[in-house]
């Protein structure tokens, strides 16, 4: 049975915002203000579009060096462009700015702005976020560079290096009082063959070993949800918490009853419950609990998937856009599909993985999907998910990320 975490449910929200109302029922002096911001990213020119959901007209160009993927980082005060073939991260203050005050929170909102202040390296790929660092990994420097969320919020750039022992692709992430890190084999490869990569180990903060490798072959995908980091390996899914005496791990094998070959490489971990939704194969999705048998469920899909994203006001809530065009919702709790409808038309597979393909991030009560043929973000209701209106988008939008939420103006 899925943990519930405490504090994240729908309906400590619901009650917070209700004693909020009664507290406050005589205070003219505040605004409840509900603000998405959407950050695409062009497929084919270092560009990021940003706009308002409410207000599309309302909008900003940002130029880049490359083709960028979008990372809302720093309580979504920061949206990261990472830029692998360019060598380069570029931020941007998103211009939603929340403070917390128990009962309610305090949003700011101004125009969004680039941070002028970069970080350059070789191929950075991986952008991890959990408990106030932000942690990007360069897949050929064979270091990592660990940021503080806050500081970046304020527009501070003040990269900290963290060395591993060999370049590779994999990530580092904080848990509890030690870092935790891909590690790779020495083994010798020829051209542009991929370093293998063994497991997962724990690292002190200048790169020291603090304990043994648990083993994950081809390790590949990341994701926290409740007290457990999650990765993918050849031979299962490795599960990770903070322990007295160090990190727990534990490998949880595929089961026989999924599809043989399949493997798990892409993982999001779930608010409000402690649950990961990942993918197996290229037609499935597994919905994978940490603690309790069974670990796995697995959701046949009708086509190939696109993309896959949970959402963070629905913790059991899904959703999946397959190769038809299709959108899928998911219900987590019974790992099957809840409703479907077709939002865009077919996008292959086949080809090269970073051909332009749609992307979904989730805003509120809508799913946005960017439809890079058509050049519109696609705005989708989560419940009925039908259409309800489009944003055009120069040139091809691609990946895709969105900041804000709901708070009171003073």
């Amino acid at each position: 049975m899925f943990r519930h975490l405490a504090g994240a449910s729908a309906l400590a929200l619901i009650l917070a915002g209700a004693a909020f109302a009664q507290d406050h029922d005589h205070d003219h002096g505040h605004e409840d203000v509900t603000l998405y911001r959407v950050f695409v990213g062009d497929h084919e020119k270092g560009q990021v579009t940003a706009f308002d959901l409410s207000e599309p007209d309302h909008r900003w160009t940002f130029p880049t060096t490359g083709q960028v993927k979008l990372f809302p980082v720093a309580g979504g005060a920061v949206v990261a462009a990472v830029q692998s073939d360019a060598d380069t991260v570029q931020f941007i203050r998103s211009g939603i700015a929340f403070h917390d005050h128990g009962d309610h929170r305090d949003i700011e909102v101004a125009d969004p702005a680039a941070i002028d202040a970069s970080l350059t390296g070789p191929r950075p790929f991986h952008l991890v976020e959990h408990d106030g660092k932000v942690v990007l990994n360069y897949d050929q420097g064979g270091y990592a560079e660990i940021l503080e969320g806050g500081a970046l919020a304020e527009g501070k750039v003040e990269p900290v290096k963290f060395p591993q022992a060999r370049a590779h692709h994999g990530f580092v992430a904080p848990l509890g009082d030690s870092w935790l890190s891909t590690v790779a084999s020495d083994e010798k490869v020829e051209g542009d063959a991929s370093v293998p990569r063994l497991g997962l180990q724990a690292f002190d903060a200048e790169g020291k070993p603090a304990g043994d490798l648990a083993s994950c072959t081809a390790i590949h995908g990341e994701a926290f949800s409740g007290a457990y980091l999650a990765a993918g390996c050849k031979e299962g899914v490795l599960t990770v918490k903070a322990g007295a005496n160090g990190p727990e791990y534990r490998l949880l094998p595929y089961p026989a009853d999924l599809p043989q070959g399949g493997t798990t490489g892409t993982l999001l971990g779930a608010t409000g419950i402690q649950v990961f939704l990942g993918n197996y194969g290229p037609d499935g999705l597994a919905v994978i609990d940490p603690v309790d048998e069974p670990h796995y469920r697995y959701i046949k899909l009708p086509f190939r998937r696109v993309d896959f994203a949970l959402d963070p006001a629905r913790p059991s809530t899904g959703y999946v856009l397959t190769e038809d065009g299709s959108l899928h919702r998911i219900d987590l709790l019974k790992a099957e599909i809840a409703a479907s409808a077709k939002v865009t038309e077919p996008y292959s597979m086949d080809g090269h993985w970073n051909d332009p393909r749609p992307r979904l991030a989730l805003a509120g009560d809508e799913i946005v999907v960017t439809d890079p043929n058509a050049g519109l973000v696609r705005r989708i209701a989560t419940e009925s998910l039908e259409e309800l209106g489009t944003v055009e988008v120069e040139g091809k939008p691609y990946n895709i990320a969105v900041t804000g939420g709901s708070g009171v103006t003073h």
